[in-house]
């Protein structure tokens, strides 16, 4: 089975995550968002960095990635923030279903 749906993924401050996963999920570019803490590690501007992070993993269609993606450049406060998208193979049909509808229904 092959689908036409993407998890869309990013590293959020913990303070922001619940509000940009909202707006997306309201604006229709993802039919959910689950919401993970993590800790990341990571060079930046040449210093080791660590920081507790919420990942945002955003399921969408492979045709509302873009728009998608664009929303969470707008409302993510890093300046690199970390956006990537993840094919999915397969999945159960009736949650998939649900994906492409909930995502369809944008106006």
């Amino acid at each position: 089975m092959t689908t036409d749906l993407v998890l869309v993924l990013s590293n959020l401050p913990a303070a922001d995550a619940d509000r940009i996963a909202t707006a997306v999920v309201e604006a229709r570019l993802a039919a959910c968002v689950s919401l993970s803490p993590v800790r990341s590690v990571y060079r930046w501007q040449g210093a080791l960095e660590r920081a507790d992070e919420v990942q945002a993993t955003c399921k969408t269609t492979a045709a509302g990635a873009a728009a998608l993606i664009e929303c969470l450049r707008g409302l993510h406060p890093y300046q690199v923030p970390e956006i990537l998208v993840v094919p999915i193979s397969a999945g159960h049909a009736p949650y998939l279903a649900w994906v492409e509808a909930e995502v369809a229904a944008r106006t």
